[in-house]
Order: structure tokens, then C-alpha cells, then sequence
């Protein structure tokens, strides 16, 4: 996902997706646990993709902090 829609999505909506990334990323987890994994690049790309969710959030609560 590209970082101009995260930052346009609000707080309910990068939590929901968060989750959702969570879940893909213990379903990754658990497919190369079992040597079932294929694609094994989607890993990296989910764990950044979190990162940047949880800086997005972060930085939009110290935004409003400041106000």
C-alpha cells in the first residue's frame, strides 16, 4: 500500500489494517514453519507495511498532541 493513502486513512482504518497484517503476517509465520511458504519476499513486504502503519499512527498522535 502506498504511504499518501495511509496517511489519508484514518485511525480506525490503519487499525483495521494493522490487524489484518498481523494475521497475514502469523499466516506467513506459520506457512514457513511448515515449509509451505513460496512466496518468501511477502514477508518482508508485510513486516515494513506494519512499521509504516505503526509510524503513521504515531506521528498523527503527537500531531494532535501538539494542538
Amino acid at each position: 500500500m502506498n504511504t499518501i493513502d495511509l496517511r489519508n486513512m484514518s485511525e480506525d482504518q490503519l487499525s483495521e489494517e494493522l490487524v489484518n497484517l498481523k494475521k497475514e503476517q502469523f499466516n506467513l509465520r506459520f506457512q514457513q514453519a511448515t515449509s509451505q511458504l513460496e512466496k518468501t519476499g511477502r514477508i518482508r513486504i508485510v513486516r515494513r507495511s506494519i512499521a509504516q502503519i505503526k509510524t503513521i499512527m504515531r506521528e498523527q498522535k503527537n500531531a494532535e498532541a501538539k494542538k
